[in-house]
């Protein structure tokens, strides 16, 4: 079955761009970079109908999309919240006490790691280093980082985020598709 899943016109020279960076034969090089273009054009997942449009841009095998996609924490394979918190579980952050943020987050937000709140607006993941160690506990909100985290902190920004997000936050910025 045929899906009429398509990049707008702005993406899609995006992705013709983005795809010219590579040697002829080396296409494929660009998977990652459609990827996010794709989770962010296509309602901040990555459904089957997504990756395989991808894969025929590309003109590889759907697997070798599926491959990438299911292994990086950053492509989500399911719908997601407008705001995707994601908090570190390495090392240095749980030292400093994500552990905690992890499961005040779970408290406050009534969902477990990987669950969207039944509103829509956040999904909580844990996710590996987000290279703000010195800085730790550390949460990424798209392209923002949350540094320092206390519990204190994350009531401002979650208030912050529910009063002013109205669509959903991306790790590519639309800013990157030019209207």
């Amino acid at each position: 079955m045929a899906s009429n899943l398509k990049f707008s016109d702005d993406a899609l020279t995006v992705a013709h761009k983005i795809i010219s960076r590579y040697p002829e034969g080396k296409q494929k090089s660009a998977l990652l970079p459609l990827l996010h273009l794709a989770q962010a054009e296509f309602g901040g997942w990555l459904s089957p109908e997504a990756m395989n449009y991808v894969a025929g841009i590309l003109n590889i095998l759907p697997v070798e999309v599926y491959e990438v996609a299911t292994f990086y924490s950053m492509y989500n394979m399911k719908p997601v919240g407008k705001c995707v918190l994601e908090v570190c579980r390495t090392g240095p952050c749980w030292l400093m006490g994500a552990e905690d943020i992890v499961k005040y987050l779970e408290r406050k937000l009534e969902i477990k790691v990987g669950e969207t709140t039944a509103d829509g607006m956040f999904t909580l993941k844990t996710v590996e280093c987000l290279a703000a160690c010195g800085t730790a506990p550390v949460m990424q909100v798209g392209e923002t980082y949350h540094e320092n985290l206390t519990c204190d902190k994350l009531d401002t920004i979650l208030s912050d985020y529910r009063n002013t997000v109205k669509e959903p936050i991306s790790h590519f910025a639309k800013k990157h598709i030019k209207s």
